[in-house]
C-alpha cells in the first residue's frame, strides 16, 4: 500500500491538486469573489486550499469514502466551489445536478447515479425536501446557507459540520488519472438524461489547454456568471485556478451588475451566452464607461448575430471568440478566432484545440474530404469514460475509433469547422435537407428580433414544414411579412418557412440551450387541416 501511495503522488494527474500549489505559490490571490447583494465575499487561494481540505475530512467524518457519489444542488457560490472541487481532492464523484429541473428529474439523476449524500444551497430546501420523498436511498442532506438562513432538520448545517475539522493537506488518497471526478447528465431532450462520466484527467488536461488556446496570463481575471454545473462554466473556471487567477463569481446574470463587477475587478475575461452581451448592450450606461481591463470575450451555446457582434466589439474593444465542445467531449474542442470574427458568415467552430483531432464522418465511418458534410466527430483526452449504466449508448459513441457528436458540419477552404445542425434538427422538406441554423441566422439579422427558434413540423405535402418562432423585440411591432420578406432576400426558396409564429419566449434549459423538442410537442398539429 505505501509503495503503491508513493507512486501515485509522483505520476498522478489529480484535480485539486491545483489547490495546492496555487496556496504554495499564490497564497495572498484572491481565487474567487462572490457578489451576495451589495456585498463582495472574497477567498484566498490560501484559505480556499484550506476550505476544500476541510471538505474532505467532514465527508469521511460522515462516512463517505473514495468514489462515493456526492449530489450538488445550487447555484454558483463560494459555498458550492468549495464542494465541487473538495470531491475532487478527496477522490470523492461530484454530482452536479440542475436545479432548474422538476422533482422528478432531480431524483431520476439521484437514482440513477445511487447518490446517498445531497448538499444543497438553502433556498433549494423545499425543493430538496420534495426530493427526497422520491429517492428513498437519499440518507443525507447538507445544506448551506448563503444569506443567514437558520438551516433545521432533517437538513445538517455544512458550515457547522466544517468547523473544527482539519485544513492539513490531503495526502493519502489514491487517484488514478482515469477515475471519474464528476457525473453530469445530459438535458434529456428526447429520452431519460444519460449520466456522462468525467475522469479527472479530462478536465485537467482540458483546462490546461484553454489557456494556451485563449491566450490567458498568469492571474487571470475571469467572470463566472453561467451555472457552475455546467461543463462549460466549469472548464473556465479550472483554467483561471491553474493560473492562479481571480474567479468573479455570480449566482444569477444582472447586466448592470456585471457591468459594474468589470470595472470594479478589473476582469480581464468575459464568458457570457449572445442574449448576455446583448443586454449589456441594452444596459443604458453600457456606452458610458471605457472597459480598459477586458482583454478577451467568449462566447458559446447558441450564435451570436452580427449587430450584436459588431456592438460588442466595439463596446468591449476586445478579441470576441466562440468556443465548442459538449458534456461528452469536456469544452473546448474547438475555436472560432477573433480574426475571423467579422470575416466569415455562417455558423463557425473554427479551430481544433491542441489536444483535440475533429474529423467528418459518414454514417459508415469513412473520413469526408473538406467540404464533405458528415457528422463531426473527435479524439482526444477531453473525451468521456462512458454513459452511466448504458453500454449501447457508450458503443454507439465510440464507433469507428471516434467520439460522436451528434452534430452535423464540414471543414471550409480555410480548414475552419463550420457547423450545419444537429442531425436530429436538419428539417427534412420536399425531399430538401434544410439546416435550421442556418434560417435562425438570417431572421436573427432582423434588429426587432430578440430570438428565434426554426423546427420542421409534420405537414402533408412537405413532410416537415419549415417553421420560425419569432420572440419580438418588447415595444416593436414585428410582423410575420416583414421576417418573410427577410427570408425571401435571403434564402432559397424551399428555405423560407410556412409560417412565423410570434411568441413571448422560448422554452430554454437553464444552461441557455433552446428545447425545440418542447416547440414540436406543442406545435406538432399546427399544419393540421380544420
Amino acid at each position: 500500500m505505501k509503495t503503491e501511495l508513493s507512486k501515485n503522488l509522483v505520476q498522478r494527474v489529480a484535480l485539486g491538486d491545483i489547490f495546492r500549489r496555487r496556496a504554495a505559490t499564490s497564497p495572498d490571490n484572491i481565487a474567487v469573489v462572490e457578489t451576495r447583494g451589495d456585498t463582495n465575499i472574497e477567498i484566498s487561494y490560501c484559505e480556499f486550499n484550506k476550505k476544500i481540505n476541510n471538505f474532505v475530512y467532514m465527508a469521511r467524518s460522515l462516512g463517505i469514502k473514495k468514489g462515493d457519489r456526492i449530489a450538488l444542488l445550487g447555484p454558483n457560490s463560494i459555498e458550492y466551489l468549495i464542494c465541487l472541487y473538495g470531491c475532487a481532492k478527496g477522490g470523492f464523484v461530484a454530482l452536479p445536478i440542475n436545479p432548474g429541473l422538476s422533482p422528478e428529474g432531480i431524483a431520476y439523476i439521484i437514482n440513477h447515479a445511487e447518490a446517498n449524500v445531497l448538499i444543497c444551497d438553502s433556498d433549494l430546501c423545499s425543493l430538496v425536501l420534495d426530493v427526497k420523498q422520491l429517492v428513498p436511498a437519499l440518507k443525507t442532506l447538507i445544506s448551506f446557507s448563503i444569506f443567514g438562513d437558520s438551516i433545521t432538520a432533517p437538513f445538517q448545517d455544512f458550515n457547522k459540520l466544517m468547523e473544527g475539522q482539519s485544513d492539513e493537506e490531503v495526502q493519502d488518497v489514491i487517484i488514478q488519472d482515469r477515475d471519474i471526478f464528476e457525473i453530469l447528465y445530459t438535458s434529456g431532450t428526447t429520452a431519460d438524461p444519460k449520466g456522462v462520466m468525467i475522469s479527472h484527467l479530462s478536465v485537467f488536461i482540458l483546462s490546461l489547454t484553454n489557456p494556451i488556446e485563449l491566450d490567458w496570463q498568469r492571474n487571470t481575471v475571469l467572470l463566472s456568471t453561467l451555472p457552475v454545473f455546467h461543463c462549460a462554466q466549469q472548464t473556465f473556471n479550472t483554467s483561471a485556478f491553474h493560473l492562479g487567477g481571480k474567479v468573479v463569481v455570480f449566482r444569477s446574470f444582472d447586466a448592470a451588475a456585471v457591468l459594474q463587477a468589470i470595472e470594479r475587478e478589473k476582469i480581464q475575461v468575459l464568458f457570457c451566452l449572445p442574449a448576455m452581451y446583448r443586454a449589456m448592450l441594452d444596459c443604458p450606461d453600457s456606452g458610458q464607461t471605457k472597459f480598459a481591463s477586458v482583454r478577451k470575450c467568449i462566447y458559446a451555446m447558441t450564435p451570436m448575430d452580427r449587430r450584436t457582434l459588431e456592438d460588442s466589439i466595439k463596446l468591449f474593444d476586445a478579441d470576441f471568440m466562440l468556443c465548442t465542445g459538449q458534456t461528452e467531449c469536456f469544452p473546448s474542442t474547438n475555436t472560432f478566432r477573433s480574426e475571423w470574427q467579422l470575416k466569415k458568415e455562417g455558423n463557425y467552430w473554427g479551430e481544433s484545440a491542441l489536444t483535440v483531432d475533429t474529423a467528418i464522418m459518414d454514417d459508415a465511418g469513412n473520413i469526408l474530404p473538406q467540404g464533405g458534410v458528415g457528422e463531426i466527430v473527435w479524439r482526444g483526452p477531453g473525451v468521456m469514460e462512458m454513459y452511466l449504466k448504458n453500454e449501447s449508448a457508450t458503443k454507439d459513441s465510440k464507433a469507428f475509433a471516434w467520439h460522436h457528436s451528434g452534430d452535423l458540419g464540414y471543414f471550409d477552404d480555410d480548414g475552419l469547422l463550420v457547423f450545419v445542425d444537429r442531425k436530429k434538427d436538419m428539417i427534412k422538406t420536399g425531399g430538401e435537407n434544410v439546416p435550421s441554423i442556418k434560417v435562425e441566422r438570417v431572421i436573427l439579422n432582423h434588429p426587432a428580433v430578440e430570438a428565434v427558434a426554426v423546427v420542421g413540423l409534420p405537414h402533408e405535402k412537405w413532410i416537415e414544414a419549415i417553421t420560425a418562432f419569432v420572440v419580438p423585440v418588447k415595444g416593436s411591432d414585428l410582423t410575420e411579412d416583414a421576417i418573410l420578406s427577410l427570408c425571401r432576400e435571403n434564402l432559397g426558396g424551399f428555405e423560407i418557412p410556412k409560417k412565423v409564429v410570434m411568441v413571448g419566449d422560448l422554452p430554454k434549459t437553464t444552461t441557455g440551450k433552446l428545447e425545440k423538442y418542447k416547440i414540436r410537442q406543442s406545435y406538432a398539429t399546427l399544419y393540421e387541416k380544420v
